[in-house]
């Protein structure tokens, strides 16, 4: 098999370099309508290769002018759908179906998936859809073009095609520059900071890699195993804490959740993660009964500042229930939790377990939740009726516990509030 893919891969490119060193200055343009209409495999990939290339040459000015190219040349025709539906509701054919089929997709998907035949096309797909989130902000047009390539990354990046990797202190040195780089909650300072998060027996770490590219990571979770529900990332990381052997653990804590390619925003991988590494550590340590997550509630200050709520000389009891209150009816127009990471977690078939004042006295911990950490519990037999209610109805999965920090919560907000006037 592995000579087989490597005999595949000398042929491509071989014969991709066959047009190398030709390089042709059309405009960007044509090149993309020779290779929509390109029949020949070869010079297809050929033309593929050089508008990639030529793409990654390109500064903002130009990006935006080649995807405005893609959403108003490269559209679907109204005229075009119009009349294969007409074709189509007169008689329900094969033929009409295809003529329909193919008039509501536009060129442009077309385009995509041929810029994808080349080597390294999948990752450098990925950048290009990250410029163009970056890019389209305000503008309709080229946020439905994002809708294109959302929709072709989606079958891309489907869970059947990710691989789950454990990642430690012995994987190859290129995969843990990125867990350092990409680390989005907790950050590493060093690589003496990553081998305390890998190495150690009761540390866990793995991520969901696509074979298009091997060596980036999508998404990565670290774990830690424990005995008990912890309440403080700094214990949790302390450098001198107290090591236990992975058999006698009790919880897993899934402590760190990073999304790793700003280019795959909203196609969703963390559902998958979490319910993949449970399910994979309880087979490894059968003693492991419960899993939680120890997560940041990076909407709380802000929500606070906003209703007027001076936390900075809130006691901790105060901090837990004002917390409880906002992770409880804090709610965007739409019905859905303010905070992005309980919308996460939530959405996933978690409920909201316990919160800690003092859990997180970094700078960010400080500024964005006032030091407030919360447990989500995974209880791995609620968690499809949990996200059904949360889908269906909002209905917000909490502990007693919560349920009544919220409650007081209320109180105290009041009493806050009357406080300042």
């Amino acid at each position: 098999m592995f000579l087989a893919d490597l005999l595949t891969t000398v042929f491509e490119r071989r014969y991709l370099s066959k047009g190398a060193d030709k390089a042709d200055d059309r405009p960007l343009e044509a090149l993309v309508a020779d290779l929509i209409g390109a029949t020949g495999e070869v010079s297809g990939q050929n033309l593929a290769r050089q508008i990639l290339s030529r793409y990654g040459a390109l500064n903002d000015e130009e990006k935006r002018a080649f995807f405005r190219h893609l959403a108003d040349g490269l559209a679907v025709s109204a005229p075009a759908v119009r009349s294969a539906l007409e074709h189509y509701e007169k008689g329900q054919s094969k033929a009409s179906y295809r003529e329909f089929m193919e008039a509501v997709e536009p060129p442009r998907q077309e385009l995509i998936r041929r810029l994808n035949q080349v080597p390294d096309a999948t990752r450098l797909l990925v950048g290009m859809r990250e410029d163009l989130l970056r890019l389209s902000k305000g503008d309709d047009a080229l946020q439905a073009l994002d809708l294109d390539f959302r929709h072709l990354f989606a079958s891309w990046f489907n869970r059947g095609f990710l691989v789950l990797r454990p990642i430690n202190w012995e994987s190859p040195a290129q995969l843990l520059e990125k867990i350092i780089a990409y680390e989005a909650v907790h950050a590493i300072d060093s690589w003496s900071d990553l081998r305390r998060r890998l190495e150690p027996v009761d540390r866990r770490c793995f991520a969901f890699l696509h074979p298009a590219m091997p060596d980036e990571p999508l998404i990565f979770v670290e774990v830690a195993l424990t005995k008990g529900i912890p309440g403080s990332i700094q214990g949790l990381l302390a450098e001198n804490r107290t090591q236990i052997e992975a058999d006698t653990a009790d919880t897993a804590v899934f402590y760190s959740i990073s999304n790793c390619q700003a280019g795959l925003a909203g196609i969703s991988f963390g559902n998958s993660l979490i319910k993949q590494v449970a399910a994979d550590l309880s087979l490894e340590l059968p003693k492991l009964k419960t899993f939680v997550t120890l997560s940041p509630i990076p909407g709380l200050v802000r929500w606070l500042e906003g209703e007027g709520i001076d936390h900075g000389s809130a006691d901790e009891d105060t901090l837990r229930k004002l917390a409880a209150r906002y992770l409880m009816t804090a709610k965007r127009k739409d019905g859905l939790p303010l905070d992005p990471v309980a919308r996460f977690h939530l959405g996933n078939g978690a409920l909201v377990h316990q919160v800690h004042a003092g859990a997180d006295l970094s700078d960010k911990g400080m500024k964005q939740s006032a030091g407030v950490m919360v447990n989500y519990l995974y209880d791995l037999e609620k968690v499809t009726q949990n996200h059904e209610r949360f889908a269906s109805t909002r209905t917000i999965a909490a502990s007693p516990e919560i349920k009544s920090l919220s409650t007081a919560g209320e109180n105290a907000f009041t009493l806050e509030l009357s406080a300042l006037n």
